[in-house]
């Protein structure tokens, strides 16, 4: 009899808000974010939740009584703001990925958009992403979380042509109807790519009901929700948890029991027979049992479980397309550009400027620093037209074909040409290794070469900050 097993995801992304920022500032202030505010927030969850958690993580991994396993999707916005504002907490998560017991799983750098809108941008975004974890961490995963989870057989196609061989996704009921969630799946387009489905209901157990004393199994303790698991049925093998880190301790406070509750999940995991694992693990271990054709997008937000999040009404839509526009003509300017375009694309702009009503509604109001989605917008599309404007001069948007493509062609070479030069640079550590007398080539220059550098951009200055 297989064991059950359990691959927990912890996301992390924290999003570059913007500034107030009013139609007399275009042309004249070329700095968007809200330091003030992203530093507040940032610090304060990350002493909440991100580095208490990371710990308790910590001891559970270093806990020989359970083998634990887990998995972490971080985001290059919330990468560049931790290691800004809270250094502390990127070392915890070396130490986390010390242990070979935690996958950081691949995923777009600006939590954006840019598989719905521009693919070659969707594949740009990886590779920064991957070039970052692998810098900071020194890992690098085959398994590949979208923003949101957002995803649909055109997106597959993509992930597995970068060499993805599995991706995590929402285990949504109008594509499941009556299958369930907790099986190895493949995609009906891209055959080889698995995939490997959160479990809604099970997440939302812990999300939205853990401390809430008007839920019919309230309290939620670790004993029962193994229970739940490993009453499962016996062909069911695997249980996705996808939960935001913030969860534990900051939108459910140390006061509710939270951690205490994740601690002892390996202990009874181990009593009934349930196992934590990682993705990768997973699907190595498992075969899908079916292929899921998925035409449209779906993603882990909203009741409704698509994109109507970011894209449900006519100003997203309006601010996406102007955004989105850009991005050829981005590649060909300066780095600060290019740094400020990748914090635009986050999906969390285009989140604050919907219109739904409801529970959607007041989700969406209670994350958004704007008075009104109109507001969003205004602020948005007032930075979209200053950034516009400095891009037009870079490149200008009238530049002549025979001028822009040998252009973009060089850009698009560098991708190659650093992934050579990591090649290089990995067999001349290996000859180091094997050849202690051999001589010891300089190796500075072709790191920097090999590492594109997606540091953090740094404080404004005081008079470009908000008061």
């Amino acid at each position: 009899m297989n064991m059950k097993s359990v691959c927990l995801y912890f996301k992390i992304h924290q999003p570059y808000r913007l500034k107030r920022y009013r139609f007399f500032d275009i042309g004249n202030d070329h700095y968007y974010f809200d330091d003030l505010t992203n530093e507040e927030i940032i610090t304060r969850i990350a002493r909440q939740s991100y580095i208490p958690t990371a710990q308790a993580l910590l001891g559970l991994l270093n806990n020989k009584e359970y083998d634990f396993r887990c998995a972490i999707a971080i985001s290059g916005t919330a990468i560049d703001q931790l290691q800004n504002y809270v250094p502390e907490f990127i070392e915890l998560l070396r130490k986390l990925a010390d242990t070979g017991q935690v996958e950081f799983l691949a995923s777009t750098f600006s939590h954006g958009l840019s598989s719905l809108q521009d693919p070659a941008e969707f594949e740009r975004q990886v590779r920064t992403h991957r070039s970052a974890v692998r810098r900071l961490f020194g890992v690098e995963s085959k398994v590949i979380y979208n923003t949101e989870l957002i995803f649909d057989d055109d997106i597959a196609s993509m992930m597995r042509s970068m060499g993805y061989e599995a991706a995590v996704t929402e285990g949504a009921k109008h594509i499941l109807g009556w299958k369930s969630p907790n099986f190895l799946y493949r995609s009906a387009t891209a055959q080889s790519l698995a995939l490997l489905l959160v479990n809604d209901k099970l997440t939302e157990d812990i999300a939205l009901n853990f401390n809430n004393p008007g839920w019919h199994e309230y309290p939620l303790t670790a004993d029962k929700y193994i229970d739940w698991i490993a009453s499962l049925p016996e062909d069911q093998q695997v249980v996705n948890i996808f939960l935001s880190m913030e969860t534990i301790g900051s939108f459910l406070p140390k006061e509710t029991g939270i951690f205490e509750f994740l601690k002892a999940l390996p202990y009874f995991a181990s009593q009934r027979g349930v196992k934590f694992t990682t993705p990768s693990d997973a699907v190595a271990r498992l075969k899908p049992v079916d292929a899921l054709s998925i035409p449209y997008p779906l993603s882990g937000t909203d009741e409704a479980r698509d994109v109507s999040a970011w894209r449900g009404n006519t100003m997203q839509r309006e601010a996406l397309d102007k955004l989105y526009s850009l991005a050829e003509r981005v590649g060909g300017c300066t780095e600060p550009l290019k740094q400020d375009w990748l914090y635009l694309q986050s999906s969390d702009h285009f989140y604050y400027m919907s219109t739904k009503n409801l529970a959607d509604g007041e989700a969406h109001a209670s994350f958004s620093p704007y008075e009104s989605p109109f507001d969003a917008f205004t602020n948005y599309m007032n930075v979209l037209a200053d950034f516009s404007a400095r891009v037009n001069e870079q490149v200008p948007e009238y530049i002549d074909n025979e001028e822009l493509n040998p252009l973009l062609l060089i850009i698009r070479n560098q991708a190659s040409e650093i992934e050579q030069l990591k090649k290089e640079l990995a067999a001349l550590r290996t000859g180091e290794a094997n050849d202690a007398d051999a001589p010891k080539p300089s190796t500075a220059k072709a790191e920097a070469a090999a590492e594109p550098k997606t540091a953090a951009k740094p404080k404004a200055a005081a008079g470009k900050r908000k008061k």
